[in-house]
């Protein structure tokens, strides 16, 4: 299905890109994905592999360190690793595309000359922090604030659901943070919302709580993040006062399309379980896959998956680490393909029965993996506005 080129790999270099993530899935990542869920680990030395790999910074400026390949690679990556460790490559994300291409974005030259070749070689792991104790959806609610005081600002307020914003179970931060900040208001009295680059050591920036008992996602670390004036230079400002949001859209576009290829990897394995099991497994004298319903749920599961699989990829080539400049497609896909890997995964449950409710099977963890994807990095209910407002406004 791809081992051919075509809107799946367009070029050579994608299929080699997809043959080495897979061999690597397979070697390294798949031994470890289990035992990581069920003891709510970040594998952290295996994330540092990454870099070797060039993954860590897929679609990083090239002259900084990164590998500079496109957003087709970007999902090519995300859906091969989703396909074994949906948590492991949650947290992949939020370092490559949160944190990295948005540093190689929307950083000045002095701080990507200084930073992105760790970001991109996996001496350098971090994260990024929008969404608070009381605003997720609604960015404009937050209540962070970075007052100038001389050449530093004073950070004040709490984060939350932060991906990567702890390394360990000993609350040690990660590297460096990509935080946004209340800096003023507009002249419309809309908040006026800064982009800071924070490193673990600046004083009063620490880790609040590491956060336990996830549904899912479990081989990533999820936190809280503290500023308790953290005094942040000048120089680690990106851009002007006010230049947020601009980055946000810039790096939404790209992140809503890789938590979409997220889902691909979670439908395709559960796709994979269910033709496995449905053809060993026999009731009745014969091979489930014998019976409608099973038939039903293995034939929706792949037409569901690979309609999805298109439209992600199609997006991919009218993307670049800038975005398109038109969400429409960037939410469409994410709302498709995350609300369409749950159902592949539920279905894959019930065809393999009791073998499916357990952990040892795998897809009960891709089912409470995918879960996520409906509500991280943008609802479901985002989606579907965002997409309504942008088709009436294009009348």
């Amino acid at each position: 299905m791809d081992n051919k080129f075509s809107i799946f790999n367009p070029t050579e270099e994608h299929q080699m890109l997809r043959d080495m993530v897979a061999g690597f899935v397979k070697e390294e990542v798949e031994p470890q994905a289990l035992e990581y869920d069920r003891d709510e680990k970040f594998n952290l030395e295996l994330m540092r592999k990454l870099g070797s790999l060039g993954l860590l910074g897929i679609t990083a400026d090239d002259k900084f360190g990164g590998s500079g390949m496109d957003a087709t690679a970007a999902v090519i990556a995300h859906e091969e690793l989703s396909y074994s460790d949906p948590g492991f490559c949650l947290a992949y994300l939020a370092h490559s595309m949160l944190l990295v291409n948005n540093f190689s974005v929307n950083a000045g030259v002095d701080l990507k000359s200084k930073y992105l070749p760790g970001m991109s070689d996996g001496s350098f792991i971090g994260a990024m922090a929008m969404s608070e104790p009381d605003a997720g959806t609604d960015v404009l609610g937050m209540t962070t604030t970075a007052e100038l005081k001389g050449d530093k600002y004073i950070l004040n307020g709490r984060k939350m659901w932060i991906t990567n914003g702890c390394l360990d179970d000993n609350g040690t931060p990660a590297d460096g943070v990509l935080v946004y900040a209340v800096t003023g208001k507009e002249s419309s009295g809309r908040p006026q919302i800064t982009t800071f680059f924070v490193k673990k050591d600046f004083k009063g920036f620490s880790v609040g709580q590491k956060i336990m008992d996830k549904l899912g996602m479990r081989g990533s670390n999820t936190a809280e993040l503290v500023f308790e004036n953290c005094e942040v230079p000048l120089g680690y400002r990106m851009g002007e006062e006010g230049d947020s949001l601009v980055h946000m859209m810039k790096n939404l576009e790209i992140e809503r399309l890789t938590l979409a290829a997220m889902g691909l990897g979670i439908a395709r394995r559960s796709l994979d379980a269910m033709v496995s099991y449905s053809n060993e497994r026999e009731a009745f004298g014969k091979p489930i896959h014998k019976f409608g319903q099973i038939q039903r749920y293995i034939a929706d599961s792949y037409a569901e998956y690979m309609a999805a699989k298109a439209y992600v990829y199609n997006t991919a080539l009218g993307m670049g680490p800038e975005g398109s400049g038109d969400r429409k497609d960037s939410d469409g896909v994410k709302l498709v393909a995350t609300t369409m890997s749950k159902n592949v995964a539920d279905r894959a449950i019930q065809v393999l029965g009791g073998y499916g409710y357990v952990g040892e099977y795998v897809v009960e963890r891709l089912w409470r993996d995918a879960k996520l994807l409906e509500i991280g990095g943008g609802t479901l209910e985002a989606h579907q506005k965002n997409i309504t407002n942008d088709l009436i406004r294009d009348l």
